[in-house]
């Protein structure tokens, strides 16, 4: 494969519960020394990319900003892009400082934006947002993954509630992160590598892999984070590669 640049999920991939997954500062330790530019993509919507970039920090692992690119950040470059203002937002509240400029409303919304509740994710808060749909409002989402694992299991992600509101509204969602084309390209341009030199590398089948092909690079798949035996068994996505953890990315470049 041997890849000139690497695109590389986070949760579940480089970290899991808090903590690096072996081995992972010395795989991009050397992807760096053989000259391959990476960067890091998460749909990660329960936290801002300040948050993201001092858990890093605290793990071992410095990052530059401009190494980091999230759904949040590129829903709010979407959102600026169509000269949208006022948003509706379901995500906790933290993550308002990565839409700085957009204002935050409960009505006359020209978007609902959807990301991570976790908890607070009502009926009454879904039901809400289902009106301003009706009202006019377009619906944004941060990501549509199914589930994302815990320390105690697997979680519902923000894809289902996504699914909720394109159902009852009849409206279809516009996807800011991954597997969005748009977003794997806005992360590329920053490595001046090309599609076809690029791999993705994540523990999801469908928003990593299924999504770096589609855009035109490859998928590699990590058996850590959410990965489950049956996957690929079941799974109409099958990766370009498969490795047990990001410490056997080397074997990517030989």
């Amino acid at each position: 494969m041997k890849p000139r640049a690497l695109l590389l999920d986070l949760e579940g991939t480089v970290f899991q519960s808090g903590a690096l997954i072996p081995g992972a500062v010395e795989a991009l330790d050397e992807a760096t020394r053989r000259g391959v530019a990476w960067r890091f993509v998460t749909n990660a919507t329960s936290r801002p990319r300040s948050v993201i970039l001092r858990e890093l920090s605290a793990m071992g692992l410095d990052v530059a900003p401009g190494r980091l690119f999230t759904a949040p950040r590129a829903a709010r470059g979407l959102i600026t892009a169509r000269g949208w203002t006022r948003c509706h937002f379901l995500l906790r509240p933290a993550l308002l400082e990565d839409f700085d400029g957009v204002e935050a409303v409960e009505d006359g919304a020209e978007a609902v934006v959807l990301g991570d509740l976790g908890s607070g994710m009502t009926y009454e808060r879904l039901n809400r947002a289902f009106r301003m749909l009706l009202d006019g409002a377009e619906l944004v989402t941060l990501a549509r993954n199914r589930y994302w694992q815990a320390n105690d299991g697997l979680m519902l992600d923000t894809g289902p509630f996504c699914a909720a509101l394109e159902h009852a509204s009849g409206k279809k969602a516009i996807l800011a992160g991954k597997p969005s084309p748009a977003f794997f390209q806005a992360a590329l341009a920053s490595t001046g590598a090309a599609a076809s030199e690029t791999a993705v590398v994540g523990d999801d089948l469908e928003s990593d892999v299924g999504g770096a092909q589609r855009a035109g690079m490859r998928g590699v798949l990590v058996r850590t984070g959410k990965h489950r035996p049956d996957d690929l068994r079941l799974s109409p996505v099958q990766p370009d590669a498969v490795l047990a953890s990001i410490a056997e990315l080397s074997k990517l470049f030989d």
